[in-house]
């Protein structure tokens, strides 16, 4: 077995200190009476993506125009992008996390943040027009951080731009790295220059790795609470089930290696261990700018997942490939995985048509597993760009048959619903009304698909039970639709006593009016 490439993490030998839920601080500031939504809160994107470039923000755009890269269309239809790497700081003990934006923005982002369970308070600092154009803001931005900086209770302070702060060049990176020993880390996570909330995360992660790289190369740190493993880790990027891992590491043990931490991490001393690795795996390859501090730190990092039998042997040649490990030590792992696998599979079978879209990043992968266990998949839809790491999770899918559909639209989803008639489609929220509508049996991709495990032999068997008894529910479907036929549709939906008082006259000049402003646009782009 080769050397693990890179630089070592050393650690320090400080005593364990025992790290804890922080207590909820309370709202930075509560009382936002008379704030005024600066002008261009609600503008473009393109015209917020020309400010920030004016605001001394290029950098930072391009760097994400190369890690995120947009589709043929603007962005997916995803929900805010700053939703993602808030949710990875609220997830993180012993870290706060600010908020810098519309009131309305930041509104909507900690209501969906408590309603996934944040469970901990969203810092906030509120703006008003003059504040944002003295610079006033940036002021009270280092006035708040300075005020959490408790290292009693934080390891870390992340402050986050949303777009209108962005769009005027609110210069997070002049705030101080640390502060009474709490790092502060600041980003900009625009809706205009960060295309899926999926990616936020990486925006985030990435900067964590970042600055705990630079800490690892400044000198000893600390040791994760966890302790270090006594044999080589693989590192796993990606949300996944919580069981993943512990079946990766399984999988893992045959080949004398170990599983690391997953990142996004839980607390910021897993980041030292996640570096401190031989290897890494992309399960979810859309952590591009994570990849480049792995990368960094001379980490090799490996594509794809051990999802279903060929997914697994694949992906445990690739590592054992990656660790210098001997061919025969490998297929003593695969032989001790595969036959339980193939088992599996053959003992949960899906029949059926279905197609798959969302935006988590493992629609790939889920796509892999339904094939293998007897469906027909024929379309996936994900909106996430395609990278290298993802090329034989596509490749393989391509042999297949399947289309795929990288920065897939909505549109793109739902033309290939109705072209397809599946028995189930799986995809977004506005997928699944869809498909309810067209009578089609539908499950949402999040929550009932993500939220079940998916590597080795327990996620074989793990998509049948839901996925079939979903499509046997198409008699239900066909018995509501013809009894909700006729209730409207648009804004005629719903009972009416009486006919809807629609108003023709008013949508046709208000047709007018985008008409005159699509061809104004255009008069301005040929200028």
């Amino acid at each position: 077995m080769s050397d693990r490439q890179g630089y070592h993490v050393r650690y320090d030998a400080a005593d364990q200190v025992e790290i804890t839920e922080a207590s909820a601080p309370d709202m930075l500031v509560a009382d936002t009476t008379g704030q005024v939504a600066p002008e261009g809160a609600c503008s473009s994107a393109s015209t917020m993506a020309e400010a920030a470039r004016a605001a001394g923000k290029s950098d930072i755009l391009d760097q994400y125009a190369k890690d995120y890269p947009q589709g043929p269309h603007d962005k997916p239809q995803s929900m805010c992008p700053a939703f993602g790497s808030l949710r990875v700081g609220l997830r993180m003990k012993r870290t706060a996390t600010v908020l810098s934006g519309s009131a309305c923005c930041v509104y909507g982002l900690t209501f969906v943040s408590h309603f996934y369970g944040a469970r901990r308070s969203v810092g906030y600092v509120p703006f008003n027009s003059e504040s944002l154009v003295t610079g006033k803001l940036f002021e009270d931005i280092r006035e708040a951080v300075h005020d959490l900086a408790d290292p009693e209770r934080y390891d870390a302070v992340v402050v986050t731009n949303l777009c209108v702060p962005t769009a005027s060049g609110v210069p997070l990176r002049l705030l101080p790295d640390e502060i009474n020993g709490v790092r502060i880390v600041g980003i900009d996570v625009p809706g205009f220059g960060i295309p899926t909330h999926a990616e936020a995360k990486d925006v985030l992660a990435g900067a964590m790795l970042k600055y705990a790289r630079e800490e690892i190369e400044a000198g000893p740190v600390a040791m994760p609470a966890s302790g270090t493993s006594d044999r080589p880790t693989v590192s796993m990027l990606g949300e996944m089930f919580p069981a993943d891992p512990m079946m990766i590491g399984q999988m893992l043990a045959p080949l004398g290696l170990a599983a690391g931490p997953v990142v996004p991490c839980r607390e910021w001393r897993e980041l030292y261990a996640a570096l401190d690795c031989g290897a890494v795996a992309a399960i979810h390859p859309f952590y591009t700018a994570s990849v480049r501090e792995f990368e960094t730190a001379g980490r090799p990092v490996v594509g794809s997942a051990p999802v279903g039998h060929d997914g697994t042997a694949a992906w445990l040649a690739g590592i054992g490939d990656v660790f210098n490990i001997a061919p025969e030590k490998i297929a003593e792992a695969q032989n001790a995985f595969l036959p339980a696998i193939k088992g599996a599979l053959g003992a949960a079978p899906i029949n059926g048509t279905i197609t798959l879209s969302g935006y988590e990043g493992s629609e790939l992968l889920v796509a892999r597993l339904l094939i293998e266990s007897g469906a027909d998949v024929p379309y996936v839809g994900t909106a996430c760009p395609k990278t290298p790491w993802s090329a034989a999770d596509a490749a393989w899918l391509a042999d297949k048959g399947v289309t795929v559909k990288y920065r897939a639209s909505l549109e793109d989803d739902l033309a290939a619903m109705e072209a397809i008639k599946p028995d189930l489609a799986i995809g977004t929220t506005p997928v699944v009304q869809k498909g309810k509508e067209l009578g089609i049996p539908s499950l949402y991709f999040t929550n009932l698909i993500s939220a079940r495990p998916l590597m080795g032999v327990a996620g074989a068997g793990s998509l049948a039970q839901v996925v079939n008894a979903a499509m046997g529910n198409k008699d239900r479907m066909d018995h509501m639709r013809t009894f909700f036929e006729g209730v409207g549709h648009a804004d005629t939906a719903g009972v009416w006593e009486g006919e809807p008082n629609l108003q023709p006259q008013f949508r046709a000049l208000n047709q007018k009016k985008l008409e005159r402003a699509a061809k104004a646009a255009k008069a301005a782009e040929m200028i």
